[in-house]
């Protein structure tokens, strides 16, 4: 008989999020000690949002003319019955809703299922198991092995790409990350304290990235797998990726698998990423901290505190993959931890290629990275680093990408990201901070923002070479141990930063933060200009404009776009928008943009009583503010991976089902193919049933 599974009980402070989640996504991040125990100032005690006097007097005049007609839609529990109200069409005015937001909001809800606005229709693109490379065998629950899972689509989809395929009508290349493995919901009667060598490697081989070729129908937005696709392609904890840039061949990244420091065996934890201008793909390491076993092993006091700081701690690893593999025990092998962390880039149209590892990019919790070119050519990369109280970072890079389809071109730019300067940002608010009381109410002078400058940690050059700006710290440990030297320079502390995007459409930077229970509370930092409330657990959207507009800028202005929560809520805002005509948000997490400009958030954790789900929001014009919710997931399920093309949304499913007490046998969740089928993460597109454009 089956060792029972201990009961696990909701996590309060992590979001909405299950404990179940906390404790495979993250190993319980938002439960150790905050790892950064700096004096820097916390964001939070510099930007409380960006609301303004001036604003509100906008929207007050906005609502006194705004057309009210509309159904209402029933809230999820816990969202107030105004928070609820979507009335189709909705407008600030004239019109029918900004361009590309031309839908009626779909309802906060708990549905088992991915529920989308009227007139629209869905389809799954791919689900966890489904065969991609020749010879994998379809999916079998009760017959999963490693050699099989290596062929298929990975498990827990997170950030996707899709690219156009030349010479292939209507195929498009999907590329997608797959962020950690939950074993309690892929195998029956698993035993946590006693996994076996074939459900660890299984879960090394669902680990990774997904490259797969997908084709549209020609009657619908749906998209469908080309199986066996000589592109597809699995890349997992076992295959082999480069190190490259400042940090390759450091003594910090050496091993006794790898003397060299330059070949790491697998990518751990994806979360979200980007796709580069010249046709690569970028993939964020997160929460790598959780794979590693025996830190309390470590002895050395300069070894422990980095291993600290990057929430290493404890003996046994959550899934024992040390026993099974000595790489992940610190104890046999202190620098492994040291080769997870970065940004790789991969190159989707070439299968035999190595995927690199770029360590000019710094090392952290990245959950994405996403480039803007300079004036000249050269690309920006923007990340944030996915912790309470930690910061964001942008890459400007020495070199200019080549234009052209050539193969020189082509190799020229696979440099890109290998020399340039790594830069951490510092913000500065414009308020007293006794103006600031916690409730997002606005300070003396009516404005929560301010202004802020990119301070250069190391600048990276040909042939490895590198300088470090930060004093006390060579090169290569600013680049290894990115977070000291973020704390050296008093950068300053932000609300967990997750997803940061430039628009494509006006150059501004967006940064979702999404949230901080931990603010406020003894010992911790207060409510601050940029973080306007304490316990904050709703999280906020910061909208950041470089110098000038010029992407290597070293100094930018700052304001909170958005403030999310109830509209009820007087501390929430929607950059000014009449609150009364907005959908619900809580705890942003991805950030996308459509053809027209639009902002959309993937959230990550709702605290507001309805399942995730994806919302987009206007950032011009006279409807700057206004937000519509989209979808929503299933039980269990996070919104991940949002693309908007003019027909098609793209969504990753992530963690279907992955309610506290679930398991293989008691299922919380009967998505994707209903009542007795195993819960599966899965792609989903989304189209308009008539044909046309989404939300015009």
């Amino acid at each position: 008989m089956p060792k029972l599974l201990p009961i696990i009980t909701s996590h309060q402070g992590s979001g909405g999020r299950s404990a179940l989640t906390c404790r495979f996504r993250c190993g319980d991040a938002c439960f150790g000690e905050v790892p950064n125990t700096s004096e820097n100032e916390y964001v939070g005690d510099v930007i409380a949002g960006a609301l303004s006097r001036r604003s509100m007097m906008r929207a007050a005049a906005v609502v006194t003319v705004a057309a009210t007609a509309g159904s209402t839609l029933i809230a999820g529990p816990g969202v107030s019955e105004a928070a609820a109200a979507a009335p189709e069409g909705r407008t600030a005015g004239k019109g029918r809703g900004a361009r590309g937001l031309r839908f009626a909001p779909v309802a906060p809800n708990t549905k088992d299922a991915v529920t989308v606005p009227a007139g629209y229709g869905q389809n799954v693109v791919i689900r966890w198991g489904e065969p991609i490379l020749r010879g994998a065998p379809a999916f079998d629950p009760d017959r999963q092995t490693a050699k099989a899972q290596a062929g298929q689509f990975g498990y827990n989809n997170d950030f996707l790409s899709l690219l156009p395929l030349r010479g292939e009508h209507g195929r498009q290349v999907l590329v997608a990350n797959h962020e950690y493995t939950d074993e309690i919901l892929m195998f029956k009667g698993y035993d946590p304290e006693n996994p076996t060598r074939e459900q660890v490697e299984i879960a090394w081989a669902a680990h990774g990235l997904s490259v797969v070729v997908v084709e549209g129908e020609r009657k619908s937005g749906a998209l469908r797998a080309v199986t066996r696709h000589h592109l597809n392609r699995r890349l997992t904890a076992t295959s082999r990726f480069r190190l490259t840039g400042p940090a390759a061949g450091s003594d910090l990244v050496r091993t006794k698998a790898d003397p060299r420091g330059t070949t790491v065996l697998g990518t751990l934890n994806n979360c979200s990423g980007g796709t580069t201008p010249w046709g690569t793909t970028l993939h964020g390491e997160e929460n790598f901290n959780q794979y590693f076993a025996n830190a309390v092993k470590v002895t050395d006091p300069k070894d422990a505190a980095r291993l600290k700081r990057y929430g290493v701690s404890g003996a046994a690893s959550e899934r024992k993959w040390e026993r099974f593999d000595d790489r992940f025990d610190l104890a046999k092998e202190p620098n492994e931890a040291n080769r997870f962390g970065w940004v790789v880039e991969l190159d989707p149209f070439d299968p035999d290629s190595t995927p690199r590892k770029r360590t000019a990019l710094g090392r952290f919790k990245h959950e994405a990275a996403q480039p803007r070119l300079t004036d000249d050519g050269r690309p920006v990369v923007y990340m944030g680093d996915d912790e309470k109280f930690d910061y964001f970072y942008k890459f400007v890079s020495s070199k200019r990408m080549a234009k052209g389809k050539s193969r020189a071109a082509h190799e020229h730019n696979l440099t890109l990201l290998d020399e340039g300067t790594l830069y951490v940002a510092k913000l500065t608010g414009d308020s007293p901070a006794a103006e600031i009381d916690g409730k997002g109410t606005l300070p003396e002078d009516g404005e929560f923002d301010g202004s802020g400058r990119w301070v250069p940690l190391a600048t990276a050059g040909p042939g490895g070479k590198a300088v470090s700006h930060v004093e006390g710290m060579t090169a290569e440990e600013v680049y290894v141990f990115t977070r000291l030297a973020g704390d050296k320079v008093g950068a300053t502390k932000m609300d967990r930063p997750e997803d940061i995007e430039p628009s494509p459409h006006t150059g501004k930077v967006y940064v979702a933060l999404t949230n901080n229970s931990d603010r406020g509370k003894p010992g911790k930092a207060g409510a601050d200009e940029a973080n306007p409330r304490n316990l904050n657990k709703h999280g906020q959207v910061l909208e950041l404009t470089e110098r000038r507009n010029r992407a290597d800028a070293t100094t930018f202005a700052w304001s909170l776009f958005l403030v999310a929560g109830d509209p009820d809520d007087p501390s929430t805002y929607f950059a000014g928008f009449p609150k009364d005509r907005v959908s619900p948000i809580s705890c942003p997490d991805n950030v996308a943009f459509d053809p027209h400009g639009n902002l959309w958030l993937s959230t990550d954790g709702n605290q507001l009583g309805s399942h995730d789900g994806l919302f987009g929001v206007a950032t011009r014009g006279e409807r700057r503010g206004e937000l519509k919710q989209f979808l929503t997931m299933p039980t269990g399920a996070e919104t991940c991976g949002p693309l908007i093309q003019d027909r098609r949304v793209l969504v990753a499913v992530q963690h279907p089902g992955e309610v506290d007490g679930a398991s293989v046998e008691k299922p919380a969740s009967a998505w994707p193919d209903g009542p007795g089928k195993l819960v599966r993460p899965s792609v989903v597109s989304v189209w308009r049933e008539d044909g046309r454009d989404i939300g015009v």
